[in-house]
């Protein structure tokens, strides 16, 4: 594992009309309140993973089962059309999207629930019974592209075209409402950490494809925890798209071949989630497919049964040497906190 630690902020160039995240969780929290589905996800002590990190406590956030859609992404783009459902714009619009995993499903869900029509564009990589998925849900699937990249690119030519409104949660420059509305709703899951954690933790570890979780919750934390927490956001090395951006001081697209860790196998970051990581993240982890497979395995075996993607932040902790450890402050009194961003393949 490769790990980059960094003085906060980083100065990052090409970002000055970019907005940093929202740390408006009243908004996202207000809506929730009317959703009879949205119910708090578990805030669960793995002892048994502790242990095995070698730290005091470790803390999970399990998102596993959030709103019966399996991953956090169900705050996100399905938030992002209520919120359009209250202002009577959502009924009759489609929306229009690229995924890798869940984003599209909150996409599908959200537009079926407010009587709107879903458009999803999946790479020719994606597994075909994630399809199948977003179809059981409403949404229309298109394949086009070798890669992540390449069908969003699909999808926003679509969007131009007809007229669509396209929901990614990525963001560029001239396309940063949206995603910064849906980076909001991620804040609804760290209010709920911030909320249920006995104690303010000394360590985060947040895994992230573009970065919009990551950038989420990491300016929350500040905002509620401060200086507090060693902030570490964990990517598959195959791509390193906040890592190399951060280390060249400027936003740039990683280049490596696919990645298992498919929800996190984005090669472009969000540019309001880099922005906001590089004055809120303490360092930038890249974690090897084999390091991946194991922190799910772990996970499975202590009961939580999850991804690679999803137990990114767990793989992290526990792949650190003894080095890296005492770089990131890391020892047997320390106190993580990680999420288990989605549940295990169907």
């Amino acid at each position: 594992m490769d790990i980059l630690q960094v003085s906060r902020p980083v100065a990052l160039s090409g970002l000055d009309d970019i907005p940093l995240p929202s740390t408006d969780a009243a908004a996202p929290l207000a809506l929730l309140e009317r959703c009879p589905v949205a119910a708090e996800t578990p805030l669960i002590r793995a002892d048994a993973i502790g242990s095995e990190a070698r730290v005091d406590e470790l803390w999970l956030k399990d998102e596993r089962g959030r709103m019966g859609l399996g991953s956090f992404k169900a705050l996100g783009a399905a938030y992002v059309i209520a919120y359009d459902a209250e202002r009577g714009q959502a009924k009759g619009r489609t929306y229009v999207t690229a995924s890798a995993g869940n984003h599209g499903m909150s996409v599908a869900a959200g537009a079926a629930a407010f009587g709107a029509r879903a458009v999803i564009y999946i790479a020719e990589t994606v597994p075909e019974s994630f399809a199948a998925r977003l179809r059981e849900q409403g949404a229309e699937v298109v394949r086009e592209g070798a890669i992540y990249e390449a069908s969003m690119a699909a999808a926003q030519r679509a969007a131009d075209e007809r007229g669509w409104t396209l929901l990614s949660d990525s963001s560029w420059p001239g396309y940063t409402e949206a995603p910064h509305r849906l980076m909001e709703g991620y804040l609804a899951m760290m209010d709920e950490v911030i909320r249920h954690m006995p104690r303010v933790p000394t360590h985060v570890f947040l895994q992230a494809g573009v970065g919009g979780l990551a950038g989420a919750c990491a300016a929350l934390i500040r905002e509620r925890w401060g200086e507090g927490p060693c902030i570490v956001v964990v990517e598959p090395e195959f791509a390193a798209a906040l890592y190399g951006s951060i280390k060249a001081g400027r936003p740039e697209e990683s280049d490596g071949p696919v990645s298992e860790m498919g929800r996190l196998d984005c090669k472009m970051p969000s540019l309001i989630a880099l922005k906001g990581l590089a004055r809120d993240a303490d360092a930038f982890a890249l974690i090897s497919e084999a390091e991946g497979e194991a922190g799910a395995g772990t996970v499975m075996v202590a009961g939580y049964p999850s991804t690679p993607s999803g137990a990114a932040g767990v793989s992290a902790l526990l792949a650190l040497d003894e080095g890296q450890r005492a770089e990131l402050g890391l020892d047997e009194s320390s106190i993580v906190m990680c999420i288990l961003s989605e549940g295990p393949e169907s």
